[in-house]
């Protein structure tokens, strides 16, 4: 494996002297580069001089004329330029490579390729090297060639069929759920990938390959299993989950919702006694599991007449005194209210170069002893790194520098 200069060993975070090389745009790309630089790498970021990634313009909500998703998704990375498609480009990735760990990217397949950038030259300069390759359907099959998009992906990985009300048009969930949980994977199979590399496989990397259909499938719990033995699709059951009760949303008598859970029997017995209902955790209709699921909508039933007598306030203090799971829905301004959030410093003061400081999300997971960290909110200038890379990391001079951004190579 390469040795790895000036490597950033006393930052904040488990993976700090991890070098990640970050290719790519949009999500989810730049959300598992996001999530290695919050656990502390070193996460350099390549941009096409005069083409940044649309994720510095993307969303509507503005301020200042800004976007709020782009500082976020780039913070604690270092941002460069450099043109792939040009020889000297090219060159100077595989000189990154050659002092990197990880390379994260999220191109239609074969991208990578067409450049003369593939896994078999990237590894013959750092055989070490672990390479995430994230796109819609995976490198391989008769899909690989397709563009993909979280929307797609979520509908063909079989998220979309199952959520909303029956009858009604499948929903999306308001956020990227399919980039999310592709980049999350990516994490995954990059951290295993690192392990193997340094414990099993004789300093050897490979390739991570991370699908968005796969891994909004991989989400689907039970459902294959079912349809395999039973013949069973399962369908889209609204609020709750089709036989397991109770475990809905409830309204209370100030018109908000709240998420009551009590479907297993130790659960149901005391939500009974805080509902002063002891009787109901004996009753034939109600005392198993299964006899729950069969009398489902006479048991959410009760437990909603109970709700709509009581503020919710009230609702989340006796339930949750009683050991039952309950919380309400939250909009985000509930959660900047919530103690909990506060407490597990959820909410994060950012600093953006331009217009100051604002909250930004925390750090998942939390880390006893090497916690993560915002080191810095993401930059607005293209190539904001560039000197401190291409100089500073790979010792080109002022110079070489200056004739590679006349050349438009960086």
């Amino acid at each position: 494996m390469s040795s790895l200069p000036a490597r950033e060993t006393a930052g904040p975070g488990p993976l700090a002297g991890l070098r990640v090389i970050e290719l790519g745009t949009l999500l989810a790309g730049p959300f598992a580069g996001r999530l290695l630089g919050d656990m502390g790498a070193e996460v350099i970021k390549v941009e096409a001089p005069g083409k940044p990634d649309p994720l510095r313009e993307w969303g509507q909500a503005r301020y200042r004329g800004r976007t709020l998703m782009w500082p976020v998704q780039a913070r604690n990375k270092k941002c460069v330029t450099l043109d792939l498609r040009t020889p000297r480009g090219q060159e100077l990735l595989l000189e990154l490579v050659r002092v990197a760990e990880v390379l994260t990217e999220n191109f239609r397949p074969g991208t990578l390729e067409r450049w003369g950038l593939g896994y078999e030259r990237l590894s013959q300069i750092n055989p070490g090297l672990v390479l995430a390759r994230i796109s819609g359907y995976g490198q391989t099959g008769p899909y690989a060639g397709r563009a993909g998009f979280a929307s797609v992906a979520e509908a063909m990985g079989g998220l979309r069929h199952i959520n909303g009300f029956p009858g009604e048009a499948p929903p999306r969930t308001g956020v990227s759920l399919g980039d999310s949980l592709a980049a999350m994977f990516a994490v995954q199979g990059i951290l295993a990938a690192l392990y193997h590399r340094d414990v099993l496989g004789g300093g050897r990397g490979q390739v991570v390959d991370v699908s968005l259909m796969e891994a909004s499938f991989a989400m689907l719990e039970s459902t294959v299993p079912e349809y395999d033995r039973l013949g069973i699709v399962r369908e889209p059951a609204g609020t709750n989950l089709a036989g397991i009760a109770p475990s809905n949303i409830f309204k209370s008598r100030d018109d908000l919702w709240m998420v009551i859970a009590a479907n297993n029997d130790n659960l149901f017995r005391r939500l009974c006694d805080a509902m002063g209902r002891p009787e109901l955790a004996g009753d034939t209709r109600f005392a198993t599991h299964a006899a729950r699921g069969e009398n489902q909508e006479e048991i959410e039933g009760i437990v909603a007449d109970w709700a709509r007598e009581r503020d919710a306030a009230e609702i989340d203090r006796v339930l949750n005194e009683a050991g039952v799971v309950c919380g309400p829905i939250y909009t985000v301004a509930e959660i900047f209210r919530d103690p909990q959030y506060a407490s597990r410093e959820m909410l994060v003061e950012h600093v953006d170069p331009e217009f100051g400081p604002y909250v930004g999300p925390g750090i998942v997971p939390k880390f006893s002893e090497t916690p993560g960290a915002v080191r810095w909110s993401g930059t607005w200038e293209h190539g904001s790194h560039n000197d401190e890379v291409y100089c500073g990391l790979l010792g080109l001079s002022d110079a070489e520098l200056g004739r590679l951004r006349e050349d438009g190579v960086v």
